[in-house]
């Protein structure tokens, strides 16, 4: 089913283009290494990912501050594994992960190949609840910032999504409506409601295949956009 009336196209980032998971896990070997953390990586990661998963989720939601993300998920994660780091320590890997996470830049299957053709048709925007700095330095270093005329995350709005000013504001940098925009990303709450409550038509990526939403347009692979736009 084609969507109709679309001028503008706009994109979450983490997990939708760029491959989080991949160039995290990267990131946390090349740290742990520096640092000369002795933990099995599969193992770390099992524990993490939930843990990470349920900070941003509060820091979606105002529950904790960026610092207090950015510590206590890999805090948490090491007292979950009862391996002893020291809380100097802590705070090195938390910014040591931030300073490195930019330098590996795998995209998702698909991606490049959808910014090809999605670019020849439509205007195309970032709107990202990621970190100001980090996000710009992905776009610019996996080679993907050109395909985008604006780029809006949610510490330049003051807000994150779902909330509807921060689809406001990127979409008047845009000079777009919501009746001829798109919004497509993984996260349900964030990207499919919190732009469909703004009046945007909306397309769920299935980035862990939950399958679970069928009652908006969804896809599992980027190269299938043709199917909808």
């Amino acid at each position: 089913m084609k969507l109709n009336n679309i001028a503008h196209v706009f994109f979450d980032l983490d997990h939708t283009l760029w491959d989080f998971d991949k160039n995290s896990a990267l990131t946390f070997e090349y740290i742990f290494k520096l640092n000369q953390i002795d933990l099995d990586l599969p193992r770390f990661l099992e524990i993490y990912i939930p843990i990470n998963y349920e900070y941003w989720e509060n820091y979606r939601k105002n529950l904790v501050s960026k610092e207090k993300l950015r510590y206590g998920r890999l805090k948490d994660s090491f007292v979950a594994l009862s391996y002893q780091v020291e809380d100097v320590m802590v705070n090195k890997l938390a910014n040591d992960y931030i300073l490195y996470l930019s330098e590996y830049n795998h995209l998702l299957e698909g991606g490049i190949e959808a910014l090809d053709y999605l670019s020849k048709k439509y205007k195309l925007h970032i709107i990202t609840n990621g970190f100001e700095e980090v996000q710009h330095r992905k776009l610019k270093n996996s080679n993907i910032l050109s395909y985008f005329d604006t780029i809006t995350t949610s510490e330049e709005a003051g807000v994150k999504k779902p909330h509807p000013d921060i689809f406001d504001i990127s979409l008047r940098k845009a000079n777009a409506i919501p009746q001829t925009s798109v919004m497509i990303g993984d996260n349900y709450e964030a990207d499919i409601i919190g732009a469909a409550d703004f009046g945007l038509q909306t397309i769920y990526f299935d980035y862990y295949n939950k399958s679970a939403y069928n009652d908006v347009i969804g896809l599992n692979n980027l190269k299938n956009i043709n199917l909808y736009l």
